[in-house]
C-alpha cells in the first residue's frame, strides 16, 4: 500500500491510480528493472537544497540531476544534493530514499524534468522500496503544481 498520506490525498481528490508491487529495489534503475518499466518512464525524486531550502527534483530514473541547470532554472545562487541524514526526518511515513514526488504533502517545492511532463503517465516510488504508484501526468500536475524545467 502506498504511504498512507499519499493514498489518502489521492483518494480524497478522486484520482485514479495503480499500485505496482515489485521485489525490493533501492536504486531508481533497480526499481525500474524490478517493475518492468523503462528507466526513462520511471520518475525518481532527488532531494536538493536550493539556496538552503529543501526541494524535490523529479526526473527520469535513467538520468542525473544537473545542479547547474537547476540553479539556472531557479535563479538560485546555490543548489546542492541533500544528504539522506539531512532529510530523513522530513518523510516520516516513507522508507528512506523512497519518497513520492508530492512536495506539497511535505511543504517543499517540486521541479520536474521537462521530459516527464511530456509523458501521459508518471510512475514513482510510493514511500517504500517495494511499491510504485502510476497515474496520469495531468493529475500529478494538477495536484502538485510542479515547475517544469530542464533538470538533466
Amino acid at each position: 500500500m502506498p504511504a498512507q498520506q499519499l493514498k489518502s490525498f489521492l483518494d480524497n481528490h478522486h484520482v485514479k491510480y495503480t499500485t505496482i508491487s515489485h521485489s525490493p529495489a533501492y536504486t531508481a534503475q533497480e526499481v525500474a528493472a524490478s517493475a518492468h518499466i523503462p528507466g526513462k518512464d520511471l520518475a525518481k525524486t532527488v532531494i536538493v537544497k536550493v539556496d538552503g531550502e529543501f526541494t524535490m527534483a523529479v526526473l527520469p530514473a535513467s538520468t542525473h540531476v544537473s545542479l547547474s541547470r537547476l540553479r539556472t532554472a531557479t535563479g538560485a545562487e546555490n543548489a546542492e544534493l541533500a544528504s539522506e541524514s539531512e532529510f530523513e526526518d522530513l518523510f516520516p511515513d516513507c522508507e528512506l530514499g523512497a519518497m513520492p514526488p508530492f512536495g506539497n504533502l511535505y511543504d517543499m517545492g517540486v521541479y520536474v524534468d521537462r521530459r516527464l511532463s511530456e509523458d501521459d503517465e508518471i510512475a514513482f516510488n510510493a514511500g517504500s522500496h517495494t511499491e510504485l504508484v502510476q497515474l496520469a501526468y495531468s493529475d500529478f500536475d494538477k495536484l502538485v503544481h510542479p515547475k517544469v524545467v530542464a533538470l538533466s
